[in-house]
């Protein structure tokens, strides 16, 4: 995929959330039942980098799950300035935790410093433009991990489910994309549009293999049917 087609796609996700800021704020304010999984391989102090945090509330996951005496140093990073200011209002009146926040265009400009104990990729790679840009992007992530320290990341199967399928559109004629590209509609509140990636099993597969780590656990979760993501939680082995 071209960078003009990149740059393209990554406009109408910007434009997508700042439009929606408010109504998906508010709809997206539970945990998503899939990180429940990841608490056993979880220690504090913990450091994290919730990359594409949104609202964070991950975050706030975290701090009611696992808060203790040693605390966790969340570092939030998104691109909408809208989502971040909601983050910050949940975030800052929670204890135990240690809050930064960083308005960055992660399609843009991946991560590119700082070591953390989880790097957290949730909602994410389907708003990746291009198969060799999520490949690039997720071996730049990982690099983000300390040594001993662990990558979760999940693909949204919407592909798999008729409601979601109905929500289609037909790509502008001038417009080129690659397979599994797709322009959905937004049902709740104003009126958007957002560029969705439909991850499938084989690049799932590739997206662990770019990222030179082992991966230790893979499961479906969340959703209607308990299986709208796909997770993996990776490993960096110690130097």
């Amino acid at each position: 995929m071209d960078a003009a087609t990149i740059a393209r796609l990554n406009h109408i996700n910007r434009e997508f959330y700042r439009i929606t800021a408010q109504d998906f704020d508010q709809t997206r304010g539970e945990s998503w039942p899939g990180w429940e999984r990841l608490l056993p391989y979880l220690n504090t102090p913990l450091s994290v980098a919730d990359v594409g945090c949104g609202n964070g509330r991950f975050g706030v996951f975290l701090q009611e799950h696992m808060v203790g005496t040693n605390g966790i140093n969340y570092h939030g990073i998104d691109s909408s300035i809208a989502l971040l200011e909601h983050a910050r209002t949940t975030l800052d009146s929670l204890p135990g935790l240690k809050v930064s926040l960083e308005a960055r265009d992660i399609v843009e400009n991946p991560p590119d410093s700082g070591e953390y104990d989880l790097v957290v990729l949730f909602g994410v790679m389907h708003h990746i433009p291009g198969y060799s840009q999520r490949q690039t992007f997720i071996k730049k992530v990982a690099d983000r991990v300390k040594p001993g320290g662990l990558l979760a990341f999940a693909c949204w199967r919407f592909y798999e489910y008729p409601r979601f399928r109905e929500r289609i559109l037909p790509w502008p004629e001038d417009l080129t994309v690659e397979a599994g590209d797709y322009l959905l509609d937004w049902r709740r509140g104003a009126t958007a549009l957002r560029y969705c990636h439909y991850v499938d099993d084989a690049e799932h597969a590739a997206l662990v293999a770019a990222s030179r780590l082992d991966e230790i656990l893979c499961y479906r979760a969340d959703g209607k049917m308990g299986d709208a993501n796909r997770y993996s939680l990776l490993c960096k082995n110690e130097k």
